[in-house]
């Protein structure tokens, strides 16, 4: 029987640096130890649901709820990466630490924060650069994403293990976290 790949759990707010900590854990033990990241990005349904916006009541595709994702599919696919010989799962995304089956079968749960102004100044980036113009990007985060954040994202804080500045590089605490799983996985 193998033994049980050891599970990370990486949640945090739109643009706060899960990503960019998911590829530098994965990179780091590549030489030594398998691994395998779960994006929840990759899980989108291809026709989301809509959102009203609380305050101004203007209609969005949601992108920032749990039933934006084809679950069932994340979930299966996790289920089998469990079974297999794999010595990492990473499972990341705003959800992992709000979704009970990541939470309670991640070994090590991290939460990534980084400010409201910091994130949504990363997010005009991102999505100009997709070609939505900055009052767009602003207003769909002002109508609907920051309260997304409040009701869903922020409250799995709570969770974690560890809570990492979104500020990644040249973070102690990414080296002390990478440290911990480099002797985890031995």
């Amino acid at each position: 029987m193998t033994q049980k790949p050891y599970v990370i759990a990486i949640a945090g707010g739109t643009c706060s640096g899960k990503s960019t900590l998911t590829d530098i854990i994965a990179e780091s033990i590549k030489k030594t130890s398998k691994a395998v990241v779960f994006n929840m990005d990759n899980y989108f349904k291809d026709t989301p649901p809509n959102v009203i916006a609380p305050i101004t009541r203007k209609e969005y595709a949601e992108h920032n709820h749990p039933t934006t994702l084809d679950l069932e599919q994340l979930e299966q696919d996790f289920v089998a990466a469990l079974s297999e010989d794999w010595d990492l799962i990473i499972v990341e995304g705003i959800f992992a630490l709000h979704l009970d089956i990541f939470r309670q079968a991640a070994d090590i749960k991290v939460y990534v924060d980084l400010e409201s102004d910091a994130r949504l100044t990363r997010s005009i980036k991102r999505r100009m650069s997709w070609g939505e113009t900055f009052d767009e990007v602003t207003e769909r985060y002002l109508d609907t994403i920051r309260f997304r954040h409040n009701e869903l994202v922020e409250p799995s804080r709570w969770h974690a293990d560890v809570v990492i500045n979104g500020e990644i590089h040249n973070n102690k605490c990414v080296d002390m976290l990478l440290l911990y799983i480099e002797t985890m996985l031995k």
